[in-house]
């Protein structure tokens, strides 16, 4: 049975990434660094967002795109104007690859790949950015010591405090930058929203307003090791200093439909919602068998478990948009939003 049009009266904006049409597929860009298209030479996540946008009964609001510093700059700057072309709000997610933001030896390079994203949003009026930018992705040592945990958090804020400075973002068009902490393997230092928070605090602290905010999964959240009751408690207190930034209804493990979810999105949706600052919401899947994240599956088997049950990927994206604003609908129904 076709579901009807379902009206969003929550507040709250909704959106989507890319991740369910692959990362090689539709995110990565070539060794020239163009973007992948499809046969009529459309940008394959600006024809997948189309796709969602004609097939959801619920209207998509945002899309956060995966921003690498190898894209072409005219690329990336097509690629955003065909998503506003659709209607959606673009927001990118910085990448950082092939050095690692906590040593030392290597901030040049890492604030050369953040200003390079960071001149592509302020060149195209981008109001929100969002990176995974502290820590370099299935790689590195978990801290000796809580010296050299502390010492790697204050490497953390001096390469993100210069970029902030470097790039002119007080009083820009950007007005939030969200930091993503990943799971343990992932990552190995900031693998919880507890490890994430002094980098917020600490460079919050130095520009004194709460620019930087934390993006939160709650696949990552489920997989952190935290409960979810210990994760509610820091979503409280990071609302009460202005912290929250998008939430990420994702899965723990299987990144895959948001029935399988054990009740993770459900409540960490409403924690956020309880603290008065929940800004956007985001439904974000990934593929079981995407190659790119073949070592995830290595990690864990459990990532690679189909949970589409004879669905397409845009029709797992479109239940889960449904299943979202029904519970933020609710939210606002019960006095929580």
């Amino acid at each position: 049975m076709k579901v009807g049009p379902i009206e969003n009266i929550s507040g709250i904006p909704l959106g989507i990434l890319g991740t369910h049409l692959g990362f090689l597929e539709a995110l990565v860009p070539d060794d020239n660094g163009m973007l992948p298209r499809n046969t009529d030479g459309e940008f394959v996540i600006a024809a997948g967002a189309r796709e969602l946008i004609e097939q959801s009964p619920v209207k998509i609001d945002l899309i956060q795109i995966s921003s690498f510093g190898t894209t072409n700059p005219d690329e990336k700057d097509e690629l955003i104007a065909a998503v506003r072309d659709l209607g959606l709000e673009p927001q990118l997610v910085m990448m950082v690859g092939g050095v690692n933001p906590m040593n030392p030896d290597d901030e040049e390079e890492a604030l050369a790949q953040l200003m390079v994203n960071l001149g592509a949003a302020l060149r195209n009026n981008i109001v929100q950015v969002n990176s995974t930018s502290v820590e370099t992705w299935m790689e590195g040592n978990p801290p000796s010591s809580e010296e050299e945990f502390e010492a790697r958090v204050a490497q953390n804020i001096k390469l993100h405090l210069r970029a902030y400075e470097e790039a002119g973002l007080a009083g820009s068009c950007i007005g939030n930058w969200n930091i993503e902490f990943l799971r343990p393997g992932e990552f190995q230092n900031f693998t919880s929203l507890a490890k994430l928070r002094p980098i917020l605090t600490g460079l919050n602290e130095k520009i004194g307003s709460p620019f930087f905010k934390a993006l939160i999964d709650a696949a990552h959240c489920g997989d952190s090791g935290l409960s979810i009751s210990e994760n509610e408690v820091i979503v409280t207190s990071m609302g009460e200093a202005d912290e929250i930034g998008p939430f990420h209804c994702s899965v723990p493990t299987t990144r895959g439909c948001l029935s399988s979810d054990d009740g993770w999105v459900g409540a960490l949706l409403t924690a956020n919602a309880k603290t008065g600052k929940l800004p956007s919401a985001f439904v974000e899947l990934f593929r079981h068998d995407d190659p790119v994240l073949e070592p995830l599956r290595k990690l864990d088997p459990g990532h690679g478990i189909d949970t589409t049950l004879g669905r397409s990927y845009n029709e797992v994206m479109v239940d889960g948009l449904i299943d979202t604003v029904r519970r933020l609908n609710n939210l606002k129904n019960r006095g929580i939003l």
